[in-house]
């Protein structure tokens, strides 16, 4: 979260460009700037008093006030407040943050088609196809999401910020993942999206969420009218097919049906689609119905063939997204971000399919989420020959509890487990016992570049780890 210096306007004038309906009190000033840190208030800003999980802005308002606040944007009573500082007063701040943002910074997204992706696993892969498709297109294009920044979904005013830059480069696309966490807190209020992709629903973040039903809302909140324009269902998905039914917006299915002539190979993906052969380089059974979702909303977009064609063809390898690891040792090593018991179960299932030997995985769950999944996890790893559970991001817990945890839920007898709580000795020690033809699943931490234990985050890198255990397999049989 940050502060951002805008194009100065008065309170009224603001309030009446964004439609917002609010009680206002104290002078009509100028505001030049905008934040909900109040730790980065400078004078002349418009401090919003957000609710978060754990801090109440309105807590701070004095504070803002005291380091040059001249307005305040809440939803519950403030005192001490001098009579030359606006208070705009509004039913609910973090529901209306992203309409006045947006005002604030001249509606940015009314100038840029927004592509929005949802959906528990695959928003990172789908969001970089439909990139991939719209550059070939043409189209300058930003894509906003796991790989871009600390949050998938940026906090409203950040975000607002974000699309404003985007404007102002001349970029006409954004394509960005909308996480359940940003549309349950309503950070993408003030953006409307031409076209809204759901991927898929299955168990996650039920730390934040609590239910799987409170999940499937916040995702739903997408599809509404003041959210998108249209929506592209995975209709394979029992939740993309209530979607179908029930969405109040124009919507277009998508399945594993539309798809003919496929082959599916570790580092590549090819198939036909409504007479057109489509090629993607990259690997593994989810990237087909990730390619097809890509490619529904591009064409329902107006999107060319040609286009559709050409950006699957050029598509970059999307890191730690079924990422292949090549060496000279003729195993396949492959890293992943999968860290939810359908996505573990998808990316092995998809590694299976194309392995000619024994199919060995690591992974581990992370601490301080929900530990519900965890027997979950172990329960999908089974589908492998060689199981090795490790550490993802212990953070504040031990790790041998939620390694327990993950073991538990392995009830196949024939399950053969090996447990090393140091992920790069785990790593290292498939790798080693990998054979010809066998695949190693690295799964879990995909494109991240640190390891979070006991509140402090070490360099960790899986690729990079098993690149150094691929070299010294190779100086070993040498």
């Amino acid at each position: 979260m940050s502060r951002y210096s805008v194009t100065p306007i008065t309170v009224h004038s603001l309030l009446e460009v964004s439609g917002i309906v609010a009680s206002v009190s104290g002078d009509d000033v100028l505001i030049t700037g905008i934040t909900q840190d109040s730790r980065s208030v400078t004078p002349g800003d418009l401090f919003c008093c957000v609710r978060g999980e754990t801090l109440d802005g309105h807590l701070y308002a004095a504070q803002a006030v005291a380091d040059g606040a001249v307005a305040l944007f809440v939803d519950a009573p403030v005192t001490g407040i001098p009579d030359s500082v606006a208070v705009i007063t509004v039913p609910n701040v973090r529901a209306l943050v992203g309409a006045i943002a947006s005002a604030i910074f001249e509606f940015p997204s009314r100038e840029l088609t927004m592509v929005g992706i949802t959906g528990t696993n695959g928003k990172t892969s789908t969001a970089a196809i439909v990139a991939s498709i719209l550059r070939a297109s043409g189209a300058p294009t930003e894509v906003l999401g796991t790989l871009s920044g600390a949050r998938t979904t940026p906090e409203a005013i950040d975000l607002q910020s974000i699309l404003s830059h985007c404007v102002q480069r001349g970029i006409t696309h954004v394509v960005m993942e909308v996480s359940s966490h940003a549309l349950d807190q309503m950070r993408v209020a003030g953006v409307i999206y031409d076209a809204a992709i759901f991927t898929n629903l299955s168990r996650d973040h039920l730390d934040y969420h609590k239910t799987d039903e409170a999940y499937f809302a916040a995702k739903a909140r997408l599809f509404l009218p003041e959210q998108s324009r249209m929506g592209v269902m995975n209709s394979d998905d029992p939740h993309g097919r209530l979607l179908l039914d029930v969405a109040p917006i124009p919507m277009i299915a998508f399945s594993h049906a539309d798809a003919h002539d496929v082959t599916i190979r570790v580092d590549n993906v090819s198939f036909r689609w409504r007479d057109l052969s489509i090629a993607v380089p990259m690997g593994g059974g989810f990237t087909l119905i990730n390619s097809l979702g890509a490619i529904t909303a591009c064409a329902a977009m107006g999107i060319s063939d040609q286009a559709i064609v050409d950006g699957c063809a050029q598509l970059t390898q999307v890191p730690g997204r079924f990422e292949s690891v090549a060496n000279e040792s003729g195993i396949g090593v492959v890293v992943d971000y999968a860290h939810t018991p359908d996505g573990l179960r998808e990316v092995i299932s998809s590694a299976r399919a194309i392995c000619a030997g024994r199919l060995l995985v690591v992974f581990g769950c992370g601490g301080d989420r929900d530990a519900g999944k965890r027997p979950l996890m172990g329960e999908a790893a089974q589908l492998a020959d060689l199981v090795f559970v490790t550490s993802d991001n212990p953070r504040s817990e031990d790790p041998m509890v939620i390694i327990n945890a993950i073991v538990s839920g392995v009830t196949k007898p024939a399950t053969e487990i090996r447990i090393d709580a140091d992920r790069a000795s785990a790593i290292a020690s498939a790798i080693s016992e990998a054979r010809r033809d066998d695949i190693v699943v690295i799964a879990g931490k995909g494109h991240e570049s640190t390891q979070e234990v006991a509140g402090v985050h070490h360099p960790f890198n899986d690729v990079d780890v098993a690149k150094s255990a691929l070299a010294h397999k190779k100086g070993s049989e040498l």
